[in-house]
């Protein structure tokens, strides 16, 4: 499938890191770093905007090393991404560890994933 995206960031876009991989690398896009204090959360921006087509959905998903070695999670995981959502791709981190947590620009903050939506009624 062919996802549109627009990219303002410096960084690279998301990509598989291997053959397998479910998810694709989200990286912050910031002019100065941000410093995550033990259970603060933060909105950190991506320089994403995407486009999907109905019927499916953009899931943005921890990354498990960050919430093992930092205790860095994803807040509302997974967060999700509408189809019909145009705004910047963002993702609220927060620091679930003991001690502060530097995010800069470029690091690898969360993961996103595309999944088919089912559509019921009641």
């Amino acid at each position: 499938m062919i996802i549109h995206i627009v990219n303002i960031s410096n960084n690279e876009l998301p990509k598989y890191e291997t053959l397998l991989s479910a998810g694709m690398d989200l990286r912050a896009y910031l002019e100065d770093p941000i410093v995550l204090k033990p259970l603060q959360r933060v909105l950190v921006k991506t320089g994403l905007f995407i486009s999907l087509k109905p019927g499916y959905e953009a899931q943005v998903r921890p990354r498990s090393g960050l919430a093992f070695k930092k205790g860095i999670s994803v807040l509302n995981s997974p967060g999700t991404i509408d189809s019909d959502y145009r705004g910047e791709v963002g993702v609220i981190l927060i620091n679930h560890g003991r001690e502060s947590f530097t995010v800069r620009n470029g690091d690898r903050i969360a993961q996103l994933v595309f999944t088919p939506v089912v559509r019921v009624e009641f």
